[in-house]
């Protein structure tokens, strides 16, 4: 990147820093645009140059998780097995993720809040679009016309889903990470019975 996009790749940071530290210690009534602005030390008319309201501000780092999920997915080797594929991507999104105990309140607040919730759905269901994108792109089927790679990205869209709910809401002692690759390999494996 060049000193322009890393100047606007820092300032979007910041924003959506700034969004999350605010809901976490206000909660969503609290925040405001203006304030997630002047916590970044930017003015609201920049802030809307990145997003269109905070609701926006504040899921971004679950939207951009998942965006990094796609990209990984895609720099995979083209003749690994697609489910070998997702596994890996997630696996290495988790462990380069050094921010996971400041996710957790964040999903606290996010399901809490209808508003957010709409808006983090919105986002998924989108980027769920671009990972059956990929996903025929590395099995050279027809992401419009061919069911394989939606049902490809329904299932790991579920998965992810599933896995994030168990965790969040503290129902398993699992390791987020041992959680994401036992659900890829019971759906790998075709959903046996237990």
């Amino acid at each position: 990147m060049g000193l322009r996009e890393r100047k606007k790749a820092a300032t979007r940071e910041a924003l959506v820093r700034a969004a999350v530290q605010l809901v976490l210690a206000r909660g969503v009534e609290g925040v405001t645009v203006e304030a997630i602005a002047d916590e970044a030390g930017v003015s609201p008319r920049t802030f809307h140059n990145y997003f269109p309201g905070k609701e926006e501000a504040i899921v971004a780092p679950l939207v951009d998780g998942v965006r990094e999920l796609i990209d990984a997915v895609r720099a995979r080797p083209a003749d690994e097995p697609v489910w070998e594929s997702l596994r890996h991507a997630v696996v290495e999104l988790l462990q380069s993720v050094g921010h996971l105990e400041e996710t957790l309140p964040l999903l606290h607040v996010i399901k809490d809040e209808p508003a957010l919730l709409a808006w983090h759905m919105r986002g998924f269901a989108e980027l769920q679009e671009e990972l059956c994108a990929a996903v025929a792109e590395r099995t050279g089927t027809d992401a419009k016309r061919d069911l394989y790679p939606r049902l490809m990205a329904g299932a790991v869209g579920l998965a992810i889903r599933v896995v994030l709910d168990l965790w969040t809401e503290g129902k398993t002692d699992t390791d987020i990470t041992e959680l994401f690759e036992d659900a890829f390999a019971r759906l790998r494996a075709g959903l046996p019975t237990p």
